[in-house]
């Protein structure tokens, strides 16, 4: 592989990591530096939430819920204009999302993340998850 695209693989592994250390800290300070027009579709949820201020409501909306989520990187797979990446997703829910009441049950669900970027830009980040396997083990 020539090492111009070794560089480019390794600058979208950092902006993907810089992104879920983001949403971990909820450091929306440092968001646009590595994603200028954040896009989260959320296929599980047919949702999406578009530009720095939609994205820092849901992000402050789901660590409210779910106060220890936490993302863990399994495996990646470069493609031409985006990474995909396979994830464990874990967390409590302790809070409040929309009228469902917490209870305190945790979850655990594999997803699948399809970050989407123009040259090293991230432009769109895309999850593919149970909905349902998220439910049933709230319940």
């Amino acid at each position: 592989m020539p090492a111009a695209d070794l560089e480019m693989q390794h600058r979208r592994e950092a902006a993907i990591d810089a992104l879920i250390e983001i949403e971990q800290s909820l450091d929306f300070s440092r968001l646009a530096t590595i994603f200028p027009q954040p896009r989260y579709e959320l296929i599980g949820s047919s949702r999406v939430y578009a530009g720095a201020d939609e994205v820092g409501r849901y992000l402050r909306e789901r660590r409210s819920a779910f106060p220890d989520y936490r993302v863990e990187i399994v495996s990646r797979y470069h493609a031409a204009a985006a990474v995909i990446a396979e994830m464990w997703v874990t967390g409590t829910y302790a809070g409040r999302l929309g009228d469902v009441e917490a209870g305190p049950k945790g979850f655990r669900f594999r997803m699948a993340g399809f970050f989407l970027f123009d040259g090293d830009r991230l432009t769109c980040f895309r999850n593919y998850y149970d909905r349902a396997a998220i439910a049933r083990q709230l319940a």
